[in-house]
């Protein structure tokens, strides 16, 4: 909406300076594309309207930035009760357009948009759910909560009372922790909700003394010491719940790895949400059939290397061939320029110089390689490799898996083609479009590592043992997170499976794990690097290989579209006939 306003305001100035609409437009033209009318409008509208009302009724505390911004944290029934009426007035607006009368890729914002307004719908009551299911836990939450609204308006609260009250409420959450450690059987998704309560709660003290102390002299008197009784209790709190999920595991399994598991009926639910018409028995099926392909190619480059069989005793000889200390960074950017280099060799896609200039390299914290042991990308490439914090045997298992031939079967995979480029055009292309989805996000930077392996992008059998450990790796992906997530392994088997099935390094495979299943990672993600990536490979198929566009016309219309399922990035080149009941039924894999 905010482009078709400037596009009045610039015929404006124009008129008046003397310019032709018509010059206007053929320079607007290269720069601003709009399907229709009526979709991105409302999309946009939207947007604008939910991150206005998520601000609004989020605690002020944790409000990042000038003018605040707005949190994902639950809790507040106020809040979840007016996103939830945001959501159903979309719903009607939506209903009110000519689904018939749209383009084609204006049905698919229609279809997508109308999808995922159902979906919030869901999530919003599902959360409100969970809420009720545990504020026998957190009585005291309507009183806090109450000062935050009053505090919105800014009317000056009794300051004694306030102090009464916060008194007694951390007299009452000790008495309640106490009875906490008495409780045998608590859900997982319960002690997650608890803890998104508690820390919800605690912003919205903050918020209150954010607010008066300092300014209200009365409430400067009465509450700050009060305030940190009340805000230590809630810590401590929150503490326990979360011992008390770790505890619920530990008989079974010693990792400490604790996720909640998704079930197979949510799995179910959740593919079909991605326009992924498979089961997740099917899934794991076509990843041993991948792993089949893999394990044969590894036995054709262990040969090559001399080791006959023993692709494992192969790729041994691969990890030990790191990098010394300091040098990796210099690996990276040498890594990096092979991989543009064949890109503009074999015209595979455009890539804009401001996006070839002004990616960036950081170095990965200690702390977060634990939960990514290899590097990372985006805007930046962050590597992960040793520092002189880590212990001997941590700092090897870091340099051997991040060795430069696993990496040169990555850093595309990062940069560009990859999440780089992604973020780059998908920020200049149709940014109305908010229909992020690992399955395009993930996918697509994963289908590089397969047309770059048909390409040969890899000369040696030490890069080719690389790209296919990879392979492997987002096989076992699939094959453990659904087996987890069916409550069929726990994350034990999981890190044995990516160590003896695809050769990781075992703390490597304890932190791929980790980030699997903790900080609340959708059920689906880790499958949608291999699922999304076969999805465009067969899309390339489609168009590419039938002749009817080339390689470099065919990823610079997918990236031209934005993110969205991968089966509607088809509907789009295809024409695929849509109705305002479609459902998902590409069935795109075939045993490559």
């Amino acid at each position: 909406m905010r482009q078709i306003k400037c596009i009045f305001l610039m015929f404006f100035f124009c008129n008046t300076i003397g310019l032709m609409p018509k010059q206007l437009l053929a320079q607007v033209s290269k720069e601003v594309y709009v399907p229709c009318q009526e979709m991105p409008a409302l999309i946009q509208q939207y947007n604008t309207d939910n991150r206005t009302i998520n601000r609004f009724y989020s605690p002020a505390s944790s409000r990042a930035g000038f003018g605040g911004g707005a949190d994902g944290s639950i809790g507040s029934p106020e809040k979840n009760k007016r996103l939830q009426q945001l959501v159903q007035d979309y719903q009607k607006k939506l209903n009110e357009v000519n689904f018939k009368s749209l383009s084609q890729e204006c049905k698919v914002d229609y279809l997508l948009f109308k999808r995922d307004l159902n979906e919030k719908l869901r999530q919003l009551v599902a959360e409100a759910t969970e809420v009720d299911k545990i504020k026998q836990w957190v009585p005291f939450a309507p009183k806090l909560y109450t000062l935050e609204q009053l505090r919105r308006r800014g009317l000056q609260p009794n300051a004694e009372q306030v102090a009464k009250d916060w008194t007694a409420i951390t007299k009452e959450i000790k008495s309640l922790q106490a009875k906490l450690k008495e409780e045998k059987l608590i859900h997982p998704e319960s002690v997650y909700t608890a803890g998104e309560v508690i820390n919800n709660l605690r912003q919205t003290v903050q918020s209150v003394v954010d607010f008066y102390n300092g300014y209200d002299p009365m409430f400067t008197w009465w509450v700050p010491t009060v305030h940190k009784a009340l805000d230590e209790a809630l810590v401590a709190y929150g503490t326990s719940w979360k011992s008390k999920a770790n505890s619920a595991l530990s008989a079974l399994d010693n990792t400490g790895i604790v996720g909640v598991q998704a079930g197979r009926d949510n799995l179910i639910k959740q593919l079909e949400l991605e326009m992924i018409p498979y089961t997740p028995e099917e899934l794991i099926d076509i990843a041993q059939k991948e792993f089949a392909w893999c394990d044969a190619e590894m036995l054709k480059a262990s040969k090559e290397m001399g080791f006959g069989d023993n692709w494992k005793a192969a790729l041994e000889k691969v990890k030990n061939l790191y990098v010394p200390p300091g040098k990796q960074p210099e690996a990276i950017l040498r890594l990096y320029t092979e991989s543009i280099d064949f890109l503009k060799k074999n015209q595979l896609i455009t890539i804009p110089p401001m996006a070839e200039e002004t990616w960036g390299m950081m170095m990965m914290s200690p702390e977060r390689q634990l939960v990514n042991p290899f590097f990372t990308g985006g805007a930046d490439i962050t590597i992960s490799y040793p520092t002189n914090t880590m212990s001997y045997e941590d700092r090897l298992m870091s340099m051997r898996g991040n060795n430069p031939h696993f990496s040169k079967a990555t850093v595309h995979h990062e940069l560009i083609a990859g999440h780089n480029l992604q973020q780059f055009v998908n920020s200049r292309n149709r940014t109305y479009r908010n229909f992020g989805t690992p399955f395009w996000g993930e996918g697509w930077a994963l289908y590089w590592e397969l047309i770059l392996w048909d390409l040969q992008f890899a000369k040696t059998p030490e890069d080719r043992i690389g790209m296919l450990f990879w392979h492997m790796h987002r096989c076992a992906r699939i094959i453990f997170s659904l087996n987890y997530h069916m409550g069929k392994w726990t994350p034990q088997q999981c890190i044995d499976f990516l160590v003896d099935r695809v050769g990781h390094e075992r703390a490597n495979a304890e932190g791929e794990v980790r980030r699997s299943f903790v900080g609340r990672y959708p059920p689906l993600y880790q499958l949608a690097y291999l699922t999304g990536g076969r999805q465009f490979y067969a899309l390339k198929k489609e168009l590419v290989d039938s002749g009817k566009m080339t390689y470099k016309q065919y990823h610079d219309a997918v990236m031209s579209l934005n993110s969205m399922p991968v089966e509607m990035v088809r509907a789009i080149l295809t024409k695929q006939p849509l109705s305002e009941d479609y459902k998902t039924n590409w069935r795109f894999y075939t045993n490559q």
